[in-house]
């Protein structure tokens, strides 16, 4: 186990702006624990021969023919607005 300190959890608590409790401080320090070992298991698996690659799907998969399709003109855009002016929505104003 990596044994994440109580000094390092209470240090993240305070940049994340968290009230932490000791029963929680320790909670997280334990799973932090089991997060770090579990990467550091995954970092010692031999990759020797596997390609890197960017995503586990073929990225041409995800691509469409670029082609010129009919769109609406801003009168049709606008047929069904409940209120438009000067070819634009009219929506009420919003107070902050």
């Amino acid at each position: 186990m990596s044994e994440i300190s109580r000094e390092k959890i209470e240090h993240l608590a305070k940049l994340s702006r968290l009230a932490l409790s000791d029963a929680e401080i320790a909670t997280y320090a334990e799973q932090i624990d089991g997060i770090v070992d579990v990467v550091s298991a995954v970092q010692n698996v031999d990759t020797t021969g596997v390609e890197p690659m960017s995503h586990p799907h073929s990225v041409d998969a995800a691509m469409r023919r670029d082609e010129v399709v009919r769109t609406l003109n801003s009168e049709q855009a606008l047929d069904q607005a409940p209120d438009a002016r000067d070819d634009r929505f009219v929506v009420p104003k919003i107070r902050g």
